[in-house]
């Protein structure tokens, strides 16, 4: 006789029959729960180095630093788009950095790459290997990673307690918060 899913089994993997789906029944499996167990260290730590890069990014424009805007110096105050890029790189690059608003500061650095790279790079060629888009195009893309996966481990939005807001990271699967009740099955 069937029993039916009460509301303690809702978050329990079921499997097929003959599926190796529970860790330790092969290798491939076996490795996966450590490597679960790391998954937020290793988020927030390409939080940090994506957000340090970009930050470097503004920094050499804004204030000559590392090199300087485009082979030395630095950009001019309020110059279109340029002043207002190094600006968006630097503040959002330390707020991504910090994991300090990681979804909304990532979100605006993940736009204003895309603008970027439509804008500056994509007319002179489609490819990015052949426009010089890749940066752009490379941190659009880590960017937008970050806004649909929160800032992972040591960020600051966790030490805060701030775990609900914006640069959080979502409860992993099977984890229910608590705002949210039991889960009911279906």
């Amino acid at each position: 006789m069937d029993n039916p899913v009460n509301a303690t089994d809702a978050t329990t993997p079921h499997h097929a029959p003959g599926s190796h789906g529970s860790p330790g029944q092969n290798g491939a499996n076996g490795l996966a729960g450590p490597l679960n167990q790391a998954q937020s260290y290793a988020l927030g730590l390409f939080r940090i180095v994506i957000g340090l890069l970009f930050a470097c990014h503004g920094a050499a424009s804004l204030f000559g630093v590392l090199g300087g805007a485009m082979g030395g110096g630095t950009i001019p105050a309020g110059t279109w788009p340029g002043w207002y890029a190094a600006v968006i790189q630097l503040g959002a690059g330390v707020l991504v950095l910090a994991g300090l608003g990681t979804r909304s500061a990532a979100f605006l650095a993940s736009g204003s790459m895309a603008y970027a790279y439509f804008k500056v790079h994509q007319p002179a060629s489609l490819f990015p290997l052949q426009n010089g888009g890749e940066t752009a195009a490379l941190f659009c893309w880590a960017f937008a990673l970050l806004v649909f996966t929160g800032p992972g481990a040591l960020a600051l939005d966790r030490l805060f307690g701030t775990r609900g807001g914006a640069g959080a990271t979502p409860p992993r699967t099977g984890e229910t918060p608590k705002e949210h009740g039991t889960p009911v099955a279906a």
